[in-house]
């Protein structure tokens, strides 16, 4: 995590929230009364950015707090565990409360539905991995939760790798024509991955030289012949309204790679509260 980054995303969301003052909290409390207050899961959950996230936003609030006994990442945690104590002056507490809160009931969500992913596809060679479908602004934050979950992450953005979809296929003509442009404009070191619907498609991919050949929204059984079809001379990827009902299958296909937009834009909060200790 990039700590200068994630400041600069912490501020701005305080300022969000906080305006140009908390007009409660200045009125019942001085600016030096103190406290402490812990962070307490009220459910089961895998925890994601205790330490990394939700305690850099209690500090960047103000330095002086105090942000002590993190839950790790990754961690499996049952209700009525305490995931963070912070301390330090009320004012300040009571401010960063609801951004750290929203951020870790957010994160942890997307952790644990990964992890319950990850799970269904354990005794399988394939890695299940995130997209680009996440919430505009968080998408550093909730490809960190994925790997926090288990999971890998696919493209940051779209400098990272070329992926050509359907609608560039569309728009080109063909699979081969938006390849052959591709090759004449990248370095010879970025892999090329294509999107196919059909074993039509997958054919002239191979016939092409891409690297990775998404599948996407085939049934397992086209799936286990595209595999077959592909035979080694290229990565594989599916994709495509994967979920915890099918993803097993998916994987018993023999494909490399799943990945799924759910684990970021439909993964539920977690229920996390502050609670005040002294």
């Amino acid at each position: 995590m990039d700590k200068n980054l994630l400041h600069k995303m912490i501020r701005s969301f305080l300022e969000e929230d906080v305006g140009r003052g908390d007009l409660t909290s200045e009125s019942i409390f001085a600016d030096n009364d103190t406290g402490s207050a812990e962070l307490v899961a009220r459910e089961y959950f895998v925890a994601a950015g205790v330490k990394t996230i939700a305690a850099e936003v209690f500090k960047v609030q103000n330095p002086a707090v105090m942000a002590v006994d993190p839950v790790a990442d990754g961690t499996e945690v049952s209700a009525g565990t305490v995931l963070l104590t912070v301390s330090g002056p009320v004012i300040d507490l009571l401010k960063a409360e609801r951004v750290a809160l929203n951020l870790l009931q957010r994160l942890s969500g997307i952790a644990t539905l990964t992890a319950r992913f990850v799970d269904k596809v354990k005794a399988y060679p394939v890695r299940i991995t995130d997209t680009r479908k996440t919430t505009p602004g968080l998408r550093v934050l909730e490809k960190y939760a994925v790997q926090a979950g288990g999971g890998t992450n696919h493209r940051f953005n779209l400098t990272d790798g070329v992926l050509i979809k359907d609608n560039h296929i569309a728009a080109c003509g063909s699979i081969k024509e938006a390849v052959l442009r591709v090759k004449e404009n990248i370095p010879h070191t970025i892999r090329i991955e294509v999107e196919t619907d059909t074993l039509e498609q997958v054919k002239e991919c191979l016939e092409c030289g891409v690297d990775i050949i998404m599948l996407d929204n085939m049934t397992p059984e086209t799936m286990t012949m595209a595999v077959q079809l592909i035979n080694g001379r290229a990565l594989v990827e599916a994709s495509g309204g994967v979920n915890l009902d099918s993803v097993e299958a998916i994987a018993g296909s023999g494909v490399d790679i799943i990945s799924i937009g759910a684990l970021t834009h439909s993964a539920p909060s977690c229920d996390i509260g502050m609670d005040w200790s002294q």
